[in-house]
């Protein structure tokens, strides 16, 4: 049978090569309308720019630490692209620049590439740009692929990382920095760019001090991404992706509440990616006014028992059923389990003993707990007391994506609420329904803001390089206004840092953004959940849109902290 492809300019069309290898026959029409369009880009970059030097930087926190740790690097200052008469950099300088995508993926990422490749072949002409594939890996293995203009042309605004493919490996031993090395000398690359969340930038400053430090002429630079949207500070408003992944699990939130109020017979608790903040989950309640949204923060900050917890969901409940409500929806930020601090000596002390004897089928390791993580861990359900005994990740960190922590909340309010229907406090019925939304908003087509700001970032990614600077993740400021007044330049990665004892040792980490319980987002949200809580406030945002009144709005979290709402 032969299969017409309606789309005649993309007929038998696919880019070379084993690794980005996209067949645009199979592209559906939204796909396809997307391959031409040409994200805006900040005025900056429509002329002539130089530098502008900020003061000295710091660092996030124990700023003595991080400067003996990054001796060439720490101090130096962010920097400002601004307009200028005369070119400021070498026009006829031709650059090798190398990019790799490192960690999950995040929408836009594939922008980021497009605006390097193009701001090099704009105000660089000749210059080489060269995806290592996999990875961190990659640069070790000295695994690459020259970006073209007909491989790139399948991948523009488009999701996903396919073009090289990302990869979680870290260059942090001194055989893998000698293999580092050994590549960027080999191809004489200029520049390398690295795009990834906290633990990649942080990766990123620790090369950028070590080629600094051998006298190594190549320069490496950072990109904020990450979905959970705990990338960001002043200088950095967010990490990109958030806003496309927040859009996507939107919909789907607005679809369950549309199912919910349709039946009115279910409990929809819905678990939302974040491990480490709760920022999803908040974002996702500003746009669609759930009955609940369990901010993980807010729980550590009261010190909120498992307990507490369930009860105040069983509170929710209650009152709707003294309503006729019999349902309802309610978000849970993934990483909830981390913040509940008796959940955290529980897992300190399994830590502690998965580390050093394991524990034996019969179960008499219990005994070694402390009596109330022993009490803790016995009231949990089965399946997560069998969570909680899963192999750890190479931190050491429970793996919290694969604990069902809406399934636990479910079953612990049935407990509950069953025993407030013996004493005749709870007159109603309850059947949960269970989700979790975590690879589903990953690799979506970018929204518009989240195409045109990353197109912006490979554009301040090349510029910085072909201006000299290392040590900088590339940062885009002004975001709510129109993309032509974005503000661009370069934050001191090391102005991010803090220090954290891992080890043995002292670590740099950038420091995770959580979510600010005295900041506008929260407030805004803590201003009206009581409201939502009983009353069907419901919204479904539909889709992602690409043109229309809405194609271009950004999200809740940037336009409240901007001050725009």
């Amino acid at each position: 049978m032969t299969v017409t492809n309606p789309y005649g300019h993309l007929e038998g069309y696919q880019a070379p090569g084993k690794t980005g290898t996209r067949d645009l026959s199979v592209y559906s029409p939204v796909q396809a309308s997307r391959l031409d369009h040409t994200p805006p880009l900040p005025k900056v970059f429509h002329g002539h720019f130089k530098l502008k030097h900020g003061p000295p930087s710091t660092a996030a926190g124990h700023p003595e630490e991080i400067a003996k740790l990054f001796p060439n690097l720490f101090g130096q200052p962010s920097v400002e692209m601004i307009p200028c008469e005369g070119s400021a950099y070498d026009e006829n300088r031709v650059l090798k620049v190398g990019v790799v995508l490192s960690g999950g993926q995040a929408p836009g990422g594939h922008n980021v590439i497009a605006g390097m490749f193009d701001y090099l072949q704009t105000h660089a002409p000749g210059s080489i740009l060269y995806g290592f594939k996999g990875g961190p890996a990659g640069i070790m293995r000295n695994k690459w692929l020259e970006i073209t203009t007909p491989l790139l042309y399948p991948y523009r605004n488009q999701g996903g990382f396919d073009i090289i493919c990302s990869g979680r490996d870290k260059i942090e031993l001194p055989e893998q920095f000698k293999q580092a090395e050994t590549t960027v000398t080999a191809l004489d690359l200029d520049g390398l760019v690295v795009i990834g969340g906290d633990d990649s930038n942080t990766n990123a400053a620790v090369l950028a001090e070590y080629f600094r430090e051998k006298k190594i002429k190549t320069r490496v630079l950072g990109c904020p991404k990450t979905i959970d949207g705990d990338l960001k500070s002043k200088q950095v408003p967010i990490s990109f992706g958030f806003d496309t992944a927040c859009k996507i699990y939107s919909e789907m939130i607005g679809n369950i509440m549309v199912d919910a109020r349709s039946t009115g017979k279910y409990y929809h608790f819905v678990r939302l990616m974040g491990r480490a903040a709760s920022h999803i989950t908040l974002e996702c309640a500003l746009q669609t006014h759930p009955n609940m949204a369990i901010i993980g923060e807010e729980v550590h900050a009261q010190k909120k028992t498992l307990r507490q917890v369930t009860n105040s969901i069983a509170d929710v409940v209650c009152r709707r059923a003294g309503l006729g409500k019999h349902y309802g929806v309610i978000l849970i930020p993934e990483g909830l389990i981390d913040f509940i601090p008796e959940i955290e000596s529980l897992i300190a002390d399994l830590n502690d003993l998965l580390a050093t004897q394991g524990c034996d089928p019969q179960g008499h390791w219990k005994s070694k707990l402390k009596p109330a993580c022993r009490a803790l861990f016995d009231s949990l359900p089965h399946n997560i007391q069998e969570e909680l005994l899963l192999e750890r990740d190479p931190h050491g960190n429970v793996q919290v994506a694969r604990i069902e922590t809406e399934k636990m909340l479910i079953s612990m309010v049935e407990t509950e609420l069953f025993a407030r229907q013996h004493e005749e406090t709870f007159k109603g019925f309850f059947k949960g329904q269970s989700h979790f939304f975590g690879y589903e908003g990953r690799c979506g087509l970018p929204t518009n803001f989240d195409a045109t700001y990353c197109y912006a970032l490979g554009f301040a990614a090349s510029g910085l390089l072909h201006m000299g600077q290392t040590g900088l993740i590339a940062s885009v400021s002004n975001l709510t206004a129109p993309a032509t007044e974005w503000g661009v330049g370069g934050t001191a990665l090391t102005q991010l840092m803090d220090v954290e004892r891992r080890r043995g040792k002292n670590k740099p980490v950038i420091k995770k953004a959580m979510v600010e319980l005295d900041g506008a987002p929260f407030k805004t949200f803590a201003s009206m959940r009581d409201q939502w809580a009983v009353e069907d406030s419901y919204i479904s945002p539909g889709p992602i849109q690409f043109t229309g009144p809405t194609a271009d709005d950004t999200c809740y979290t940037l336009k409240l902290e901007a001050g725009a709402l």
